[in-house]
């Protein structure tokens, strides 16, 4: 079972198929163009330079070199490796250079600066009291532990009032990033800024503290404002946002928020979180649609649809139209109705949408946390799963289920249950092998046998060397070597650290997974985790 080679069937280890690399990512830091408007940049597009192609110092000057002479570099982030470049003209012109520079040696990739926004319909009036934390079992958690400010959630928003009775304690002297304004704090700009607040208090609102509102968990917040007052935002601002909540330490990244369609500097981004210790949870959006809006679909995110205050799917919003989204990416449902929580200048209100469902997941996720601290994110994200109850909605509207406080902290001493579709006992097997690749065109292919017969999860991620650019490549089901050209699953970043994470997948055959050079050469980790 587990990871086996070609000269030994006795002992789990990788069968390696061709080929032969690894190690550590790329630092750097962030750099904007001074009067960089907040909010949406339609006129910019996003371009990814590998890794081994040129170096971080001279990213600007490689994509400089290919762009037209109104067109400027305005914005760059070393660590995701990509550009912004302010084009001006009409849309032809944009989509002519984004296929004219996709083609040039070293360009990874292009595509639009799309526009993301708040998950949340406001709904009228104001309870007299929260159900949110009763649905989901917190106070039976509390008797176990409230949470812990060792813990951090970053919330990934519009900005948070730090200075909230229910939310100051819950900061600590770093209050967060404004990368909407590009500036350091991260406070809500004008009166009707209140979603991030909002957010917040649900997640982590000050819990048995004699006023207001109970969070679910008393964990540390840190406020990255990527959305402007209006509730809109850009891919850039956001994915900078994400790479710094994981760089501070976030064990949660919280994003209320989507739009647009899958694009790789996003995918980028939550990847760089996962393969850094931190578990991107996002909500699914409010269009009742039958598809989970980005970020939420990205496999490396934990995708939350909305129940009603009576435990089941929403389908709709009372006097609004739409409801949750769901679909096959769901992964869990958390209460999302009118739900109570914080709002800037001391006050609270009762908002609906699944940007109110992701948080109430987002702090039963920091329960499991500071009642299990050493959870890998692969673990973390099994544990929230397996410890759900099943609502009796079908999988694609509840995932494994509505998540549980007291399941998921129970389980830290092994008696932890839900009621779910997986039919895991919530362990993990994991096993790691070293390789090399000598350059662009070698590539190292393995298969991995299964330890459970039925795992609910499967995590593979790929740390490479920051001079190049590997890329990950995996098939299930089948027997064929995955390649650049046929596979099921990818992640290509341009840089090394890679990660595809497979929900229930496929063990009628072995998996095969496929690491291959873009560009550059070294060595490389790739490591396999399989949850029950």
């Amino acid at each position: 079972m587990g990871m086996r080679d070609s000269n030994s069937q006795t002992r789990r280890s990788f069968l390696q198929l061709l080929g032969i690399s690894g190690l550590v990512s790329v630092t750097g830091v962030t750099s904007a163009t001074p009067g960089r408007a907040p909010g949406p940049k339609e006129d910019e597009i996003l371009v990814g330079v590998a890794a081994g192609t040129a170096d971080a110092g001279s990213m600007e000057a490689h994509v400089d070199q290919h762009i037209p002479g109104k067109a400027e570099v305005v914005h760059k982030n070393e660590d995701l490796r990509y550009v912004a470049v302010k084009f001006p003209g009409n849309e032809n012109a944009r989509e002519n250079f984004i296929d004219a520079i996709s083609k040039r040696d070293g360009i990874k990739y292009a595509e639009k600066n799309s526009t993301h926004s708040v998950s949340l319909t406001p709904s009228d009036g104001r309870f007299t009291d929260q159900y949110a934390p009763q649905q989901v079992n917190a106070p039976s958690a509390w008797d176990t532990t409230l949470g812990s400010t060792d813990v951090t959630i970053a919330v990934i928003d519009t900005g948070v009032d730090y200075t909230h009775t229910d939310l100051e304690s819950q900061f600590a002297s770093n209050k967060g990033r404004d990368f909407a304004d590009d500036d350091g704090d991260p406070m809500p700009v004008g009166s009707n800024e209140s979603h991030g607040t909002h957010v917040a208090g649900i997640a982590s609102g000050t819990t048995d503290n004699g006023t207001g509102i109970a969070g679910i968990s008393n964990s540390r917040i840190i406020s990255g404002r990527v959305l402007g007052a209006d509730g809109y935002g850009s891919t850039a601002d956001i994915a900078d946002g994400i790479k710094w909540a994981t760089d501070q330490g976030a064990d949660i990244i919280n994003m209320s928020l989507g739009g647009g369609s899958s694009n790789s500097t996003m995918k980028n981004a939550v990847s760089y979180a996962v393969n850094n210790g931190a578990l991107p949870i996002c909500a699914n959006g409010n269009a009742g649609s039958s598809s989970v809006d980005y970020p939420a679909a990205y496999s490396e995110c934990v995708a939350v649809a909305a129940s009603r205050e009576g435990d089941e799917f929403v389908d709709s919003w009372r006097d609004v139209s739409g409801g949750s989204n769901y679909g096959p990416k769901t992964d869990v449902i958390a209460p999302g109705e009118r739900v109570l929580s914080s709002v800037p200048g001391n006050d609270y209100a009762s908002y609906s949408g699944t940007s109110m469902a992701c948080p109430a997941a987002s702090g039963v996720a920091a329960l499991g946390v500071a009642a299990d601290p050493d959870l890998t994110v692969s673990e973390l994200r099994n544990r929230l799963k397996t410890t759900a109850v099943d609502i009796g909605e079908p999988s694609e509207k509840q995932g494994s289920g509505r998540v549980d406080a007291k399941n998921i902290v129970d389980a830290a001493n092994g008696d932890g249950g839900g009621d779910d579709d997986d039919g895991g006992d919530g362990g993990s097997t994991s096993e790691t092998i070293t390789g090399s690749l000598s350059s662009w065109y070698d590539s190292a292919s393995y298969s991995w046998d299964w330890q459970y017969s039925a795992p609910s999860e499967l995590a593979i991620e790929l740390d490479g060397p920051s001079s190049a650019d590997f890329d990950l490549y995996v098939n299930e089901g089948t027997t064929a070597t995955p390649s650049p050209s046929s596979y099921d699953y990818t992640s290509r970043s341009p840089n090394s650290q890679e990660a595809v994470t497979i929900s229930t997948p496929d063990t009628t055959t072995a998996l095969q997974v496929t690491v291959d050079s873009y560009s550059g050469s070294g060595s490389f980790d790739l490591t396999i985790t399989e949850s029950n």
